[in-house]
C-alpha cells in the first residue's frame, strides 16, 4: 500500500468521524484566519493584476472571488484567492513543514464547496484532511526541502487536491488518491522567487490551489495518477528532498490532528523574523530606551532565519517583510510590525533606517540545530552609556505553545476586514464563520 493510498483512507472517511468538535473548532479558526489574511490582500498586487489578467473568466460559475465582487468557475477562483491570501503575508502557518496550509488548501476547499453547494460541516472537513495531509508530507521533507522550494507552492497543492477530492469525491478513496497522485506531479514553487521583490511568491499559493483543484475534478471524471509519486524512486520525496522520513508520515493519522497545531500570525511579515520582533516588543516594554540611545542591536538566531531574511538595504515593501533589521528596528521604534510597517513612508523612515545600521545578526548553533521545530531568537539592545537589556524568545506568540485565542483571532480579522468590506459586513461574516458547522456554505455572506 503505497502513502497515497493511506491518505485517501483517511480523508475517504474524515467526512463521517464524529466527537471532533475540538477539530472542528480549530477548522472554523483557520477559515477565520484565511479569510482575515486574504481581504487586504485583494486591494494589492500581484492579486489586483492577477484578477485583472483574468478578466475574461470573471462573472462564471458560482464560486467566490472574493473582495471583488464577483464569482469563477473553480480552478479560477481558488488561483486569484489563494494568491491574495498569501499576498500581505498575514496567513497562517504550519512550523514543522515550513509551510502556510490555509492560503491554497481553504481556497481550494471553497471554490469546491460553493459549486456543489456544500454543507459548512463538508467544507471544514475537507480543510481538516487537506491541511492534515499536506503537512505531514511536508514535514517529511524538510529541512532539506526548503533550501530549494516554496513548500505553499509544492506540498500546497496535496492539501487543495486533498480538500477538493473530498468534496468532489466523497467517501471515494481510490479518486481522492488519484486527485493527489496528479497533483503532486505539479507541484511547484521556487525559492529564487522568494529571493527578489518579484510578485512570484503569492502566486505559489494560488497556483496550488488551482492544481489541487483541477487534479480532483479530474479524478472525478476518471484521470488517473501515479499512486506511488510520494516515495517512488524518482518521485516528489527522491527530487525535492534529502532522505525524507516517510516512516513517521502516517502515524496516529486521524488520531491526532496537525490542524491543532498551526501558527497564526501577529506580525504582517515573514514568519522567520517573528522570534526576534517578539523578544524586541518585550525589551520595549520592560527597558524602555530611545531608539536614538541604542548603539547596537544583536540578534543571535536560527542561520535559516538569517539567509532568508538577513536584508540590512530593503528597496521596497516585499524585501522589507523579508528584513529582519527592518523589523525589529521598526518594532523598537513603533513597537509593532503591522500592514503599515510596510507603507513607502515607513519602509524609508529615516529613524528605522539609522537603527537598522546598528544591528548585527548572527547564527546560533543550537537554535540552528532546533529549525524547524523551534524559531528562536536572542536580541541584545546596547546603549551608548554601555548599559545592555537582553531578551530571549523560544516560541513565536501564535505558535501552538504560545496561542493566540479566539478573540485574539477576532481582534485580527477585525482590524484587516473592516477597511476593506466594512464593520456591518465583517461582522456578520465573522459570526457566520463561527457557525459554519451548523449552516450551508451558500449562506455565508463571502463577498
Amino acid at each position: 500500500m503505497t502513502l497515497l493510498h493511506e491518505f485517501a483512507a483517511f480523508a475517504a472517511a474524515e467526512p463521517n468521524r464524529t466527537g471532533d468538535s475540538d477539530v472542528m473548532h480549530h477548522a472554523k479558526r483557520a477559515v477565520l484566519d484565511w479569510v482575515a489574511s486574504l481581504y487586504p490582500g485583494t486591494r494589492r498586487p500581484p492579486t489586483t493584476l492577477l484578477a485583472k489578467s483574468c478578466q475574461d473568466e470573471l462573472g462564471m460559475g458560482r464560486s467566490s472571488v472574493l473582495g471583488f465582487g464577483t464569482t469563477a468557475f473553480p480552478p479560477t477562483a481558488a488561483w486569484i484567492n489563494g494568491s491574495a491570501a498569501h499576498t500581505v503575508e498575514f496567513d497562517d502557518i504550519y512550523r514543522e513543514a515550513v509551510y502556510h496550509p490555509g492560503s491554497p488548501t481553504i481556497a481550494a476547499a471553497l471554490a469546491v464547496a460553493q459549486a456543489t453547494n456544500a454543507s459548512g460541516r463538508a467544507f471544514l472537513k475537507a480543510i481538516v484532511a487537506g491541511y492534515e495531509i499536506s503537512t505531514r508530507v511536508g514535514e517529511a521533507l524538510q529541512p532539506s526541502h526548503a533550501q530549494y522550494f516554496h513548500a505553499t507552492g509544492t506540498i500546497g497543492c496535496l492539501g487543495a487536491a486533498a480538500a477538493a477530492a473530498v468534496l468532489v469525491a466523497r467517501g471515494d478513496p481510490d479518486t481522492i488518491a488519484h486527485a493527489l497522485a496528479t497533483a503532486a506531479t505539479f507541484a511547484s514553487g521556487l525559492q529564487q522567487a522568494l529571493r527578489s521583490d518579484a510578485m512570484t511568491k503569492p502566486l505559489h499559493a494560488g497556483h496550488a490551489a488551482a492544481v489541487g483543484v483541477r487534479a480532483a475534478l479530474a479524478a472525478s471524471c476518471g484521470v488517473t495518477g501515479a499512486l506511488d509519486i510520494l516515495e517512488g524512486s524518482v518521485g516528489l520525496g527522491a527530487a525535492m528532498a534529502d532522505a525524507p522520513l516517510w516512516a513517521q508520515t502516517t502515524h496516529e493519522l486521524g488520531a491526532t490532528y496537525h490542524i491543532a497545531r498551526i501558527t497564526h500570525k501577529v506580525h504582517a511579515c515573514c514568519g522567520h523574523v517573528f522570534p526576534a520582533i517578539d523578544a524586541t516588543l518585550s525589551l520595549r516594554s520592560t527597558c524602555g530606551t530611545a531608539f536614538s540611545a541604542v548603539e547596537q542591536i544583536l540578534v543571535e538566531t536560527y542561520q535559516a532565519a538569517i539567509d532568508a531574511t538577513g536584508r540590512f538595504d530593503p528597496r521596497n515593501s516585499y524585501e522589507a517583510k523579508f528584513g529582519l533589521p527592518f523589523a525589529v528596528s521598526h518594532a523598537l521604534i513603533h513597537g509593532s510590525v503591522g500592514l503599515d510597517a510596510f507603507e513607502k513612508e515607513r519602509v524609508n523612515d529615516k529613524s528605522v533606517r539609522l537603527l537598522m545600521t546598528r544591528c548585527t545578526l548572527q547564527p546560533d548553533a543550537l537554535m540552528s540545530a532546533g529549525f524547524p521545530h523551534r524559531r528562536c531568537a536572542r536580541v541584545t539592545v546596547i546603549t551608548v552609556d554601555g548599559d545592555q537589556f537582553c531578551e530571549s524568545v523560544t516560541h513565536r506568540r501564535g505558535d501552538p505553545e504560545s496561542p493566540l485565542s479566539d478573540d485574539d483571532l477576532n481582534r485580527k480579522f477585525d482590524a484587516l476586514c473592516t477597511p476593506v468590506i466594512g464593520h456591518t459586513q465583517a461582522t456578520k461574516l465573522r459570526d457566520q464563520i463561527w457557525q459554519l458547522d451548523g449552516i450551508d456554505v451558500a449562506e455565508v455572506a463571502f463577498s
